[in-house]
């Protein structure tokens, strides 16, 4: 029996695929009054300039990650942190884990045609999706994390455009999303054409 158990739990850990990211550079930038003034949304991408490991590693941060006090980079109320960060790519889904700063893999599946309601979306090279418990406080939570990665591109001279129009339900079923999130918002990342 234990060696059943050894051999499940060896099989659990070669499949499940870690992506590491390197550190966020967490200094520099475009001033934030600067970033404030410039920030629009930006929806013409260049599908072949893709966006690095490093400018990743540093929106997945903005957006969601650890701070020098050990804070997220957002506030959330009460510190409940019940928002989840993921990445679809055409091979797969992956959650952003902020402490292990890494991309765990969630599934093999091609979510974007899910969120592929408007034509730009297919030509962007990042997306992001955000989940949160959907209680009072979970969609503001999303908010100021997207409005964080907007002041992020807006620095970079990255186009980004948060969306509404993507199917929240399909999403959801398909992450199988834990403790009860629900899919509220994705967000389109990439170079200018």
């Amino acid at each position: 029996m234990y060696k059943t158990l050894l051999l499940l739990l060896a099989g659990a850990a070669v499949a499940a695929e870690i992506k590491p990211l390197p550190a966020p550079v967490v200094t520099g930038g475009m001033p934030l009054m600067e970033a404030i003034n410039a920030r629009q949304s930006g929806r013409k991408y260049n599908p072949e300039h893709k966006i690095d490991d490093q400018t990743l590693s540093e929106i997945l941060w903005v957006a969601w990650g650890v701070n020098t006090h050990g804070k997220r980079t957002i506030p959330t109320a009460r510190n409940r942190q019940n928002m989840g960060l993921y990445v679809i790519t055409p091979e797969g889904t992956w959650r952003y884990n902020a402490k292990e700063n890494n991309l765990e893999k969630v599934n093999d599946k091609n979510l974007i045609p899910l969120c592929e309601q408007q034509s730009f979306v297919k030509n962007a090279p990042l997306h992001l999706l955000f989940t949160a418990k959907d209680d009072r406080w979970g969609r503001a939570h999303v908010g100021s994390a997207y409005q964080n990665v907007y002041l992020y591109a807006t620095s970079k001279g990255l186009n980004t455009v948060i969306r509404g129009m993507i199917d929240c339900d399909a999403l959801t079923r398909e992450m199988a999303l834990p403790d009860g999130q629900v899919v509220i918002a994705h967000q389109t990342i990439g170079y200018a054409e």
